[in-house]
């Protein structure tokens, strides 16, 4: 993942997280007393500051009762129809 991406990445899930748990009128210490993660830990995932491990992110989803998907992955994009897959395939020559 290229250095430009990975801060928008932390920040989209944040943004997901916070949704969610607004949703729900969960407080950030109410999710932190479901989870086990801190409500400092938590707010930091959710402003985009943390990189959260996937077992961190499981944690919050099943919290919140919804897919860990819901988390990481934008609705409005469909992920199924592979536009973001290399048109040319990959140059791994840098790599070997």
């Amino acid at each position: 993942m290229t250095m430009e991406i990975e801060p928008n990445l932390l920040a989209d899930v944040g943004r997901r997280l916070r949704a969610l748990r607004a949703d729900q009128d969960l407080t950030l210490e109410q999710l932190a007393r479901l989870t086990g993660i801190s409500a400092p830990a938590l707010s930091l995932i959710e402003t985009g500051k943390r990189d959260a491990r996937l077992t961190t992110l499981a944690k919050i989803a099943a919290a919140l009762r919804v897919p860990v998907m819901a988390l990481l992955a934008d609705h409005a994009d469909d992920a199924s129809t592979g536009d973001d897959a290399p048109a040319e395939g990959y140059d791994l020559g840098d790599y070997l």
